[in-house]
Formats: structure tokens, C-alpha cells, sequence
């Protein structure tokens, strides 16, 4: 089966050492300031979305010549952020995987609005994680494969009340048929043992999150 790749750039946390996760088949879409981004390290996105209420109108009209296509939309009269509007663009594209870059950062309740964004993908059958700097953020409802990519921690957070049937193989601190409720820090800094570690659940959406200080 072919593998297709869309990969986001956000208006968040951004940096240089993420073009390097580029490949050349990548579809690249651009999210208002992540479009700039792109565009300012000799990159042209595939499309460019947003309001781009945070540039500037000749930084606009860089974004507009230099993307393969544009989607702008009202800052007020819109009902999506700016990412989710990528995301909802992504899976048209029916990829095998997302990766979103710069979809944290210092607006908490963008970081957490994406975060939340992540079961969308389970819904449709994709995978899709966030990365940054210190941390990559992945969820499931069922089997997750974690290859060891560089993070010192895994951490285990419940995005439902309560998550059944936690099993971890590879892991410094295994678990067998365990349950994680939400409020409560039990499945915090775990780490890897094995270059790839699987985590399965029977019920519930997990987040499952390598970070380093």
C-alpha cells in the first residue's frame, strides 16, 4: 500500500530542526505564521490556510505567491482555528499519517484544543501525531507501536474518564490489564526499554506522550 504523509506547520513552537522531518513526497500545508515559516527557510507549501491575522499584509502576500495554494478565511466569521482547518484539509488528502509541527506553544488552549484534535484522527483511521522540541504526542483506542526517537519519558494521560486494559511491553515499568483514571499521575514518566514498545487498552482514548526536558 502506498504511504502518504501530510505534514503540518502551525503557528506555534517552531523550529529549524523540524525541516528536517521533510521528505519529498510530503504534502506540506502551511497553518497562518507556519506558512511564513515555510515560506521565509526556501519552502513553498503545497496550500497555506488561515486567517493570517498574524502577519503582516506584505508577509500575506509573500504567503500567497510562494504556496502552491492559498485558503484564507475571515478571523471573525470563522468557527475552526487555523490548525484544525489544516487538519480537516489533511484528511481529505486520506493520508496514511499526520505529523502537526508547531501545534504547541505558549497558548495553552490552542495546545490543548490540538491535543483534543488527535481523536478526530482515530475517527478516521489515520495516524497522526504532534511534535515538538520536547515532545511528541501520540493517542490511541487500541494498539500503539513507540519507537525510541530521542525522548527520555513516556508518559500515559487518560483523554477519558477512565482507560481498561492498559498493557505496556518494553517498557522500564510494565503493566498488565491496568486502568488509568483521569486526575490521577500513575502512568507519568515511564520510559523505554526496547527500541520499539507497544501500548494496547481495551476501552478509552490514551494519550501517549515521549518528552525530554
Amino acid at each position: 500500500m502506498n504511504q502518504k504523509r501530510v505534514i503540518i506547520f502551525s503557528g506555534g513552537s517552531l523550529s529549524v530542526d523540524f525541516l528536517n522531518e521533510i521528505q519529498s513526497n510530503d504534502f506540506i500545508i502551511g497553518a497562518d505564521r507556519g506558512a511564513l515559516f515555510l515560506i521565509e527557510h526556501g519552502l513553498h507549501p503545497d496550500i497555506s490556510v488561515g486567517d493570517f491575522d498574524s502577519v503582516t499584509n506584505e508577509e500575506k502576500d509573500k504567503i500567497r505567491s510562494m504556496s502552491g495554494n492559498i485558503l484564507s478565511c475571515d478571523p471573525i466569521d470563522k468557527a475552526l482555528t487555523d490548525t484544525e482547518l489544516a487538519f480537516e484539509i489533511a484528511l481529505k488528502e486520506k493520508p496514511t499519517q499526520i505529523l502537526i509541527i508547531g501545534g504547541t506553544g505558549t497558548r495553552l488552549d490552542h495546545t490543548l484544543a490540538n491535543i483534543q484534535m488527535l481523536k478526530l484522527s482515530l475517527e478516521h483511521h489515520t495516524s497522526c501525531m504532534i511534535m515538538d522540541a520536547n515532545n511528541c504526542i501520540n493517542i490511541t483506542n487500541s494498539i500503539l507501536e513507540v519507537n525510541r526517537i530521542g525522548y527520555t519519558y513516556v508518559s500515559l494521560l487518560p483523554l477519558t474518564l477512565e482507560v481498561t486494559g492498559i498493557t505496556l511491553k518494553g517498557f522500564e515499568y510494565p503493566l498488565t490489564n491496568a486502568t488509568l483514571t483521569m486526575g490521577h499521575s500513575l502512568g507519568i514518566s515511564n520510559r523505554l526499554i526496547a527500541d520499539k514498545a507497544t501500548v494496547s487498552i481495551q476501552d478509552g482514548l490514551l494519550l501517549v506522550i515521549q518528552s525530554k526536558d
